[in-house]
């Protein structure tokens, strides 16, 4: 009776170990797969004390040569007195591919923007229209402080914590501008995140950990105290605009998906 509950018991943990194993190895392989399609997006500015500008990040999708992010990372206007334009960086490391970029697409109510380069490089794939359930895990990848670390893609895992009105509350009714109080009559929902990002994640593709499609964009972390604390005390808690968003601002300037 005892040696049948003790082996009962050493299956189960042999189960258990290698299904440990076998998640690890999942991770591997979908990380590995969307790392390729990460990239740097940012400005070049011939006058500026550095004249390759790291913004923030985007991946690559639809047939290679276009480039969603957020709409805050390239909303900066550029100034037409001196030679500036939108860079997207490609690989890793002090010696990225640098390629000339331009906005072919703007939704600033989703935070979203779509760039174009003339090269092809490796998309991702893009998931359904329909929300992820809370629990899914999820896999963030892209470049925290990227301006300071460099390009060198990091990846951070978490699960999905809610689907949520896209409106961070404030702290008394005197603060809500008129944009806000229209959200929360006809509020977008977005995704909570039970996730850690920083500073240079913004665009970073939010994908599937069991499959690695792209399910979001990430677009702004909640903040405890001050800005200048977030990379001390990050919250853990982010925010990501649901692909559905994307895939119809591509559709509507007829990118095939």
């Amino acid at each position: 009776m005892c040696k049948a509950i003790f082996f009962k018991l050493l299956f189960s943990a042999v189960l258990f170990i290698n299904s440990i194993c076998v998640n690890a190895h999942s991770f591997e392989t979908v990380v590995a797969k969307i790392k390729p399609s990460v990239v740097g997006v940012g400005l070049y500015d011939a006058l500026g004390t550095q004249t390759h500008q790291l913004k923030g990040t985007g991946f690559v999708f639809g047939e290679g040569n276009y480039i969603a992010t957020n709409y805050h990372v390239v909303s900066e206007d550029l100034d037409p007195k001196i030679v500036q334009y939108h860079i997207v960086f490609a690989g890793s490391g002090r010696s990225p591919r640098i390629f000339r970029a331009e906005i072919v697409a703007k939704d600033p109510a989703h935070d979203l923007a779509i760039l174009k380069i003339d090269s092809k490089l490796t998309p991702v794939v893009l998931a359904g229209e329909t929300m992820l359930a809370d629990g899914t895990e999820v896999l963030l990848t892209g470049f925290p402080i990227g301006a300071i670390l460099g390009l060198y893609p990091a990846t951070h895992k978490g699960i999905i914590a809610a689907s949520t009105p896209d409106i961070i509350p404030s702290v008394n009714a005197n603060q809500l501008t008129t944009q806000m109080l229209s959200r929360l009559d006809k509020p977008n929902l977005i995704y909570q995140l039970d996730i850690t990002a920083y500073p240079g994640n913004s665009g970073s593709p939010l994908y599937n950990a069991s499959n690695g499609e792209v399910i979001g964009v990430l677009n702004k972390v909640f903040i405890k105290e001050t800005k200048e604390a977030v990379l001390e005390k990050p919250s853990g808690i982010s925010y990501a605009i649901p692909i559905l968003y994307l895939r119809k601002l591509a559709n509507d300037q007829g990118i095939k998906l």
